[in-house]
């Protein structure tokens, strides 16, 4: 890691897991460029499929670029929260809980401009081989091969992106990951210059919080894991 990168206290790599929650709310003090830097650092470590690396990050921090972006989400949450509405609620959230995610998400959709940073995680489209360079066998199942591409495409950048949380909540950052402008995909790339053939995977406030982090409350592993075939439960170590 380049010797100009501040140093920060260190905190262990599970308690950035256990306490990286989802933060919305910053303050309006600007994040110094070494900052970004490290944490974009810290993005680029992670796995690309292929080793192809086709990622590219773009930190907005221009006000009036932000504020653009900000209505166009706000715009696009209004569609999201028709969708969220229409949701039965999760079982394992009380009414309480899940109204809370409600309002937390509901400010972010009219607070995005607010914060001093938003990332763009992006990541260039690549084109498939011609089906006719490709061996009978394969060509004769193209079409999956297609679907099968577009499905995994955020395989090549959410992993870089659950780094970027991570050396956020490392740093004293906050950040959270949302897609809501991906339904405006092509007004967000007018905003800021993105060309036809770059997908934009998120955006990504940051800033310092004033929330507290974790910890984070999830259903317990032996909840949500088999062993070995679908059904079949995972042991729960906690209980023995």
């Amino acid at each position: 890691m380049p010797a100009s990168f501040p140093t920060q206290p260190a905190i262990g790599l599970f308690e950035a897991i256990y306490t990286a929650r989802s933060l919305r709310h910053f303050k309006p003090d600007p994040v110094p460029p070494a900052l970004i830097e490290r944490v974009l650092d810290a993005a680029i470590r992670a796995s690309s499929g292929g080793n192809t690396q086709h990622w590219t990050f773009l930190v907005v921090r221009d006000a009036e670029k932000r504020r653009q972006l900000g209505a166009l989400y706000r715009q696009a949450s209004d569609y999201q929260s028709a969708v969220y509405a229409a949701r039965p609620k999760p079982e394992h959230l009380s009414e309480a809980q899940y109204g809370q995610f409600l309002a937390n998400s509901g400010y972010l959709w009219d607070h995005m401009a607010d914060a001093p940073v938003i990332l763009v995680p992006c990541l260039a489209r690549r084109e498939p081989p011609e089906r006719t360079s490709l061996p009978e066998v394969v060509q004769a199942r193209y079409a999956d091969h297609l679907a099968n591409v577009q499905r995994i495409s955020g395989s090549s950048i959410y992993p870089a992106i659950q780094n970027v949380i991570l050396a956020c909540r490392a740093l004293g950052l906050g950040t959270v990951i949302t897609t809501n402008h991906i339904l405006l995909e092509n007004e967000v790339k007018a905003v800021l210059g993105i060309p036809e053939h770059i997908a934009t995977f998120a955006l990504m406030p940051i800033g310092y919080p004033t929330r507290k982090y974790g910890p984070l409350t999830r259903k317990p592993v032996a909840e949500v894991t088999f062993a070995d075939t679908w059904g079949n439960p995972w042991p729960d170590t906690a209980a023995s």
